[in-house]
C-alpha cells in the first residue's frame, strides 16, 4: 500500500450519489477527516494559549519572576511586540500581516490535505499563528500593533510563549515532513 493510500486519499470510482468513495468504503472522503483533525489540533494549540496568556497576566504580570527550576526556568510576563528574540519592536504590523497571510496559506493547503502527520503540522502552525495573532489585535494599545504575552524564560533564551511552542513544534515537523518526501496530499517523493 502507497503512502497516498495509507493517507487515505479518496479513489474512484464514485458512488450513487456521486459522493467520491474511500479506501474504507466509508463514504465519507477522509479529506475531511484531516481537516477535522487539523482545527481541533488548531483549537487545542489555541484555548491552551490563550488560557495559559489569561492566567499569567492576571496572576504573575507586576510581579517578580517565579522560578519554576531554580534560575533555570522561571515565568516572566513580557510584552513583546517583535518577532523571535524582540527583533523588530518597531515592525509589529508587519509581523501582524505575516501572521495573517500564513493563517490563509494554511487554509489553502488544507482542501488538498490527505495526509495526518501534515494535518498535525498545520494545525499546530494555525493554533500557534491565531495566538499571537489574538495578542497583537488585542492587548494594548490594539490595532494591530498588541504585545505578545510572552511568559516562559529559560535562562541564556529568548522568553517565549505556548503559541511559539506550537508553531516551532509545528514547523519542526514540516521540516521532517518534507525530508521523508511526504506532502500535504499524501503523495511520497523518492528525491
Amino acid at each position: 500500500m502507497t503512502e497516498a493510500e495509507q493517507a487515505g486519499r479518496p479513489t474512484e470510482p464514485t458512488g450513487p450519489t456521486g459522493a467520491t468513495a474511500t479506501a474504507d468504503g466509508s463514504g465519507e472522503p477522509k479529506g475531511r477527516r484531516r481537516i477535522a483533525v487539523l482545527l481541533v489540533v488548531a483549537a487545542f494549540a489555541y484555548l491552551l494559549d490563550l488560557g495559559s496568556k489569561l492566567f499569567v497576566v492576571a496572576e504573575l504580570e507586576h510581579h517578580d519572576p517565579i522560578q519554576v527550576i531554580g534560575t533555570w526556568l522561571q515565568f516572566e510576563v513580557v510584552r513583546n511586540r517583535g518577532a523571535a528574540f524582540g527583533i523588530g519592536e518597531a515592525m509589529t504590523i508587519v509581523f501582524t500581516v505575516i501572521a495573517t497571510a500564513v493563517i490563509v496559506a494554511i487554509a489553502r493547503i488544507a482542501r488538498k490535505l490527505y495526509s495526518l502527520p501534515w494535518a498535525i503540522a498545520l494545525g499546530l502552525l494555525l493554533g500557534g499563528a491565531f495566538g499571537n495573532l489574538t495578542d497583537r489585535l488585542f492587548r494594548s494599545p490594539g490595532g494591530f500593533e498588541g504585545g505578545v504575552v510572552d511568559f516562559i524564560a529559560p535562562a541564556h533564551f529568548a522568553v517565549f510563549n505556548l503559541a511559539d511552542s506550537a508553531i516551532v513544534c509545528g514547523g519542526f515537523l514540516i521540516v521532517i515532513l518534507s525530508f521523508r518526501g511526504l506532502d500535504p496530499d499524501g503523495t511520497v517523493h523518492e528525491d
